[in-house]
């Protein structure tokens, strides 16, 4: 058998259809090859029980242990019975319930004294952690011939536990695992020999077999140690060889000019620039200054100064005689960015108008919903080099718009802007232009090595003078319902210091159609989420909260509301009065996390705080203190003390550092989602590999890669590994092609 062609069989083939249809459409299991590559999660040794103490809430589990006692219990005057049987492992113990008709066969089979392994989702039911129907397999059974199959099914000690999902249980998994096992022998090997020799690691074969079922503990290390690092490199050396590639173009370097633009720019600005301002300007007017295109990320703090220092490198490139042109991801962004930057210029925005500098230049905004004339105008300018700074939306990437000189593109938020995009605007220049991309998300290092991989990064994490911090609390509202009277109380305070508010939903609430324009994709999810939840009360909604504080906790105050779902003309009418000072309390969903700035707005109330990420938190708790007054977040809840959801807010409270939130926001997500939806293809083909924990791997595999792509940039010594590479970027294709 060809060696590709195993790991490319559909596991319809050797599963049967229910099993190959749940593993498709619930884990993206649709290949042998994808099977053998999901790993146990963790491992359970035989005789040796979870510590049911440490049970996580709302998790779906898999706990070993042993029944302490069952007892069938009647109900609704014994027209209904429940079975209820307590677990015990020494460290807690567990109540289980069967309800109806499915209380036969576990009265008949969990006999105290007998050890099972069980699986669902924990849930409090009277203060006490519960399992509802769950899912077992008995360890012990008293038919011999049963309980040497339960044993040899978990072979070893070591019981491994899969990632799972509420149609298929762990053990299940593992059963499947079993059937496409003897494939791992024919894996293709991507690591170069001498690399593998170098690091003495295990053979992939053997790795894949012990990673699965493992004899002992050391096995377990091993195989980790080598798929990480497979994936890993294989990863960093798909980025080198799009760095290696864009090293490979020519490009017009831009040196700045002695008393041009950057120089009266500079002699106008009120304040100096910081330290951290000084250091990535001079990172980014060096890459500028060479014969090939720049890519470089520049992540900071909301309100660091990125805009500034974006500037400076645009004004940079018309001084050198080129364009600059700048992306925002949305019309409104644009606007404001283009109000900003002739604010910042004053008259160096005039350039060739009367009453404007001899030094300046036009600077011109284009977006898809200008009127025709303004329109031509524009394009007009650009064509003609008249205007050496164009900010606008997607629209700069159409086919109409011609550049004069395009020297550098600034991208603000990378992750709403692939790879595809880039390349289109490259076409746009006489040569490939230069790229800044500019992110407001703090990124950990090492993600910046995976997910931006292919981009040389700068760090703006100092805060200009002048921001006032923002202490957080959170606000518990069923354990103390009188903290939550309190917050609208320092709500009230605020606004009598003439001071204004936020209160934040998770849902805009008159049950049409529940998306927000931004929310969409979100909203269904989390209408999944609240199915399945069953009994958890639906997230609050912006128009009743509305409803409740002008008639109750804020009555005599203005309060207003802002969603999606509002026609644009209204949206903008809400918000210029809210930056206005006419309105006290904005009520909106998370359509102001992005780009809204009142200096005045010192108060952030956020309703069902554990409905947001932690990054998502954080960015919107940045739209407070942004004056001289100090800022206040609230993050109100109801979720239980001790549950992750809790334990989620509470760091948020701990912490201003966005560095230090997006590590515990990576943290705390699920195998799987880990880099969120930050850029095509490449996240997918993470499965062992923790981008917080490997820090030390993925800094290696990226120096082996680019020395592998320095000396073969074609990879033609190395069959397998271009073999392997072609299968990712592949699937980087088809994901790429989905989202269309």
């Amino acid at each position: 058998m060809d060696h590709v062609s195993s790991f490319d069989e559909p596991l319809l083939k050797l599963l049967g259809g229910a099993t190959a249809k749940v593993m498709a459409e619930h884990l993206g299991l649709h290949t042998v090859g994808d099977l053998l590559h999901h790993y146990p999660r963790r491992y359970e040794e035989r005789g040796k029980l979870t510590a049911l103490a440490d049970l996580p809430l709302d998790e779906h589990v898999t706990v070993v242990a042993q029944v302490a006692d069952a007892r069938i219990l009647m109900f609704n005057n014994g027209r209904g019975k429940r079975l209820e049987v307590t677990l015990t492992d020494g460290s807690g113990r567990l109540q289980l319930v069967f309800f109806g008709h499915g209380v036969h066969k576990p009265h008949k089979e969990l006999l105290p004294g007998r050890q099972a392994m069980f699986a669902g989702k924990v849930s409090v039911f009277n203060r006490k952690m519960q399992l509802a129907h769950p899912t077992y397999q008995l360890l012990d059974a008293s038919d011999a011939d049963e309980a040497t199959e339960a044993v040899d099914a978990f072979a070893g000690r070591l019981l491994p536990i899969y990632p799972a999902c509420k149609q298929l249980d762990s053990w299940r998994i593992a059963k499947a695992v079993d059937a496409v096992l003897p494939s791992a022998r024919e894996a293709v090997d991507p690591l170069p020999e001498a690399l593998r020799e170098g690091r003495g690691f295990t053979p992939l074969p053997e790795a894949l077999l012990k990673v699965h079922r493992p004899q002992t503990k050391a096995d377990i290390e091993d195989a980790k140690a080598r798929l990480k690092w497979d994936e890993a490199f294989v990863l960093q050396v798909a980025l080198a060889r799009r760095r290696y590639a864009d090293t490979q173009l020519p490009a017009i370097a831009r040196r700045p000019v002695a008393d041009g633009l950057l120089d009266a720019f500079d002699a106008k600005l009120p304040f100096t620039l910081t330290e951290g301002q000084r250091k990535v300007s001079k990172e980014i007017f060096d890459g500028l200054a060479t014969e090939h295109p720049m890519h470089r990320l520049l992540q900071g703090e909301v309100g660091s100064g990125k805009t500034m220092v974006a500037l400076r490198a645009m004004l940079a490139v018309v001084d050198a005689g080129g364009q600059a042109a700048m992306l925002a991801p949305t019309e409104v962004l644009a606007q404001q960015h283009h109000r900003s930057i002739t604010e910042m210029m004053g008259d160096l925005a005039e350039g060739g108008l009367l009453g404007g500098s001899d030094l300046g230049t036009k600077v011109v905004l284009l977006t898809g919903s200008m009127g025709t004339a303004a329109r031509r105008q524009a394009l007009l300018d650009l064509v003609t080099g008249e205007a050496g700074i164009v900010i606008g939306t997607h629209a700069l990437i159409e086919d109409k718009v011609q550049f004069h000189d395009l020297g550098l593109v600034v991208v603000d938020e990378q992750h709403r802007f692939g790879v595809e995009q880039r390349d289109a605007l490259r076409s746009k220049g006489k040569q490939p232009p230069h790229l800044l991309v500019m992110t407001a998300t703090p990124i950990p290092r090492t993600v910046a090595m995976t997910v931006f991989g292919d981009l040389e990064t700068s760090v703006l994490d100092q805060l200009p003078a002048g921001r006032s911090p923002i202490a957080s609390h959170v606000v518990p509202a069923k354990d103390k319902p009188h903290f939550l009277s309190r917050a609208w109380e320092r709500v009230r305070e605020e606004v009598e210091k003439g001071h204004q508010a936020y209160v934040v939903c998770p849902r805009v609430g008159d049950d049409a159609e529940e998306t927000d324009a931004k929310d969409g994709k979100r909203s269904k999810a989390k209408k999944a989420a609240s199915e399945e939840e069953g009994d958890k009360r639906p997230p609050l909604a912006v128009l009743e909260i509305a409803g409740q504080l002008r008639t109750g906790a804020l009555a005599g105050l203005s309060v207003e509301v802002l969603h999606g779902r509002m026609p644009p003309e209204e949206k903008d009418d809400v918000m210029r009065r809210f930056a206005a000072g006419e309105v006290d309390v904005l009520v909106a969903t998370t359509v102001i996390e992005v780009g809204v700035n009142v200096p005045n707005a010192t108060a952030m109330v956020i309703m069902d705080a554990d409905r947001f990420g932690v990054s998502q938190l954080h960015q919107l708790r940045g739209r407070v203190g942004r004056g001289a007054a100090p800022g206040l977040c609230l993050l109100v809840t109801e979720a239980h003390e001790a549950s992750p959801a809790r334990a989620r807010l509470s760091a948020v409270a701990a912490t201003l550092d966005g560095f230090e939130l997006s590590r515990i926001d990576l943290e705390q997500r699920r195998e799987g989602d880990v880099l969120g939806q930050a850029q095509s293809g490449v996240r997918s083909s993470l499965r062992m590999l923790t981008v917080i924990d490997d820090e030390e791997v993925i800094a290696a595999a990226r120096e082996e890669a680019v020395a592998v792509v320095a000396a073969d940039p074609e990879l033609e010594h190395l069959p397998e590994l271009r073999t392997v590479l072609a299968a990712l970027l592949d699937k980087e294709r088809e994901e790429y092609l989905d989202k269309g």
